[in-house]
């Protein structure tokens, strides 16, 4: 599969979906099928269908739907959350393979990822100092440097930082951008190495919460804005890589009296504080320990989750991030990180992948999530670098032998979300007659609405679109994804 660059047809879905300036801070004005023309670009297994402008339809007039049928119903008049955006995460890992592409390859990729042109990607998430995807452990800080007077982030200046920036002008000047840390320096563990779990020791919880304000502030100065940071990447969690573990007691009072009055003490507090940043599974209780504590609560932004739960075999938890959204509706939820593991060259084309985003994506959104991140925007082509050896896959692998750029199904599926889908749009009530199509619907700021709609099954399955008055007969092909804009 290869990406058509620049084709006619994403140039077409460019100018359908770019949001005129003065709009951009006026409410969602009313929607009506009246005189709408109707627009599918489609991605479908087994076919060279990729993004790709696959019909154009006019609204007929609605009519009762019968029992045989199949239908998506779009509801205008009921509106939910408000879209903050999509996109993925650049590591020393992405960075580093992006450094060794050619000149014009890096170009491409950051049209690919951030351009009108591809995929517009609008969220960016980075670590805060190494991670498994790094070459190897490292801080900004010289070891017990409690102080933290050695603080440098001269390590970032020679990868990740211009990645990020070259992002930002991709993406043309602004792209909102938070923070994750793997895991305190290991002295503030007491431990050999950052790795293997351990946990913060007291001792260490006010110098640790100065590092997070350290490392905004000289982001910052390099010209990036953070817009926030997530408290800890998988507290729950005791990996081979860089890891640290926070009962949800821990974290409420790290929050509470550390991290929160240190960010709003030192000019920080516009910065968005995102709690437990793990798997769906124990999402509730986190959120009902830390949100039930007021003092606490009033720091935090909202939940961050991952979808790894189904490493143990078990179902993807979505209406566990319903019952938080239920439970706390002042708070916000954030999809902070998904990957497809256990890298394989020979998978790259792999389908269920992809199904895999689209399904999470879909469903998450619709139970309240306001913004969606992938991990590693770019691998190499095994799957890393990553100090551990726990190599994965990307939506695009970038080959350092011989600089070819390769776009996994993934890209695509992600694709038909970022690229239509706007931030401030807000999502519309949308519902399936029948489980084998999942869909999700935004009205975006410029009053166009998009409807994804996603088809598991091996069937080409003919349905109908209702939305209001009007209505539209369509048809999907199996194992494939649309994005309608009208």
């Amino acid at each position: 599969m290869k990406f058509k660059f620049l084709t006619p047809i994403l140039a077409i879905v460019s100018l359908a979906c770019s949001q005129p300036k003065s709009n951009q801070n006026n409410s969602i004005p009313e929607f009506s099928t009246a005189d709408r023309m109707l627009t599918v670009f489609s991605t479908a297994k087994d076919t060279d269908l990729h993004l790709t402008k696959t019909g154009q339809y006019k609204f007929g007039k609605a009519s009762q739907p019968t029992e045989s049928e199949v239908s998506i119903f779009v509801n205008p008049n009921v509106e939910f959350q408000t879209f903050l955006g999509i996109g993925a995460a650049i590591t020393d890992a992405s960075a580093e393979v992006f450094a060794k592409l050619p000149t014009e390859k890096q170009d491409e990729l950051v049209k690919a990822y951030f351009g009108k042109e591809g995929i517009d990607y609008s969220l960016l998430r980075t670590t805060i100092h190494s991670c498994d995807f790094s070459n190897g452990s490292y801080t900004y800080v010289e070891e017990g440097d409690k102080e933290l007077n050695t603080f440098s982030i001269e390590h970032d200046e020679k990868y990740r930082i211009p990645m990020i920036k070259r992002a930002i002008e991709g993406a043309g000047g602004s792209l909102l951008t938070y923070a994750s840390p793997w895991s305190p320096p290991a002295f503030m563990k007491g431990k050999k190495d950052m790795l293997k779990g351990g946990s913060l020791l007291p001792q260490y919880y006010q110098s640790w919460a100065n590092y997070y304000a350290k490392f905004i502030k000289e982001y910052e100065k390099e010209g990036i804005p953070i817009w926030g940071v997530t408290i800890q990447n998988e507290p729950m969690a005791t990996q081979t890589w860089e890891s640290c573990i926070y009962t949800a007691e821990e974290e409420r009072d790290f929050l509470k009296n550390y991290l929160g009055p240190t960010l709003e003490k030192q000019g920080l507090g516009d910065k968005n504080i995102v709690v437990w940043d793990h798997n769906r599974d124990l999402i509730n209780h986190r959120a009902n320990t830390i949100f039930d504590d007021k003092e606490a609560a009033k720091y935090a932004w909202g939940t961050g989750f991952h979808w790894y739960e189904t490493w143990t075999g078990g179902d993807p938890k979505f209406e566990n991030v319903a019952k938080v959204q239920e439970a706390y509706p002042d708070k916000k939820l954030l999809f902070t990180e998904g990957c497809n593991e256990a890298f394989d060259s020979d998978k790259y084309q792999y389908w269920p992948n992809a199904e895999r985003y689209g399904e999470s994506m879909i469903n998450d959104f619709n139970n309240g999530t306001v913004g969606w991140t992938d991990w590693n925007i770019l691998l190499d082509e095994n799957g890393g670098p990553n100090h551990v050896g726990n190599f994965c896959f990307a939506p695009v692998h970038g080959n350092t032998k011989t600089g070819e750029l390769i776009y996994t199904p993934s890209y695509y599926y992600i694709g038909h979300f970022s690229k239509f889908i706007k931030p401030g749009a807000k999502r519309i009530s949308t519902v399936s007659s029948r489980s084998n199509l999942l869909s999700t619907s935004f009205l975006n700021l410029d009053g166009k609405m998009v409807t994804v709609v996603m088809n598991k099954s091996d069937l080409k399955i003919t349905y109908k679109l209702d939305v209001e008055s009007g209505v539209v007969e369509l048809e999907i092909l199996p194992r494939s994804m649309q994005t309608l804009v009208y």
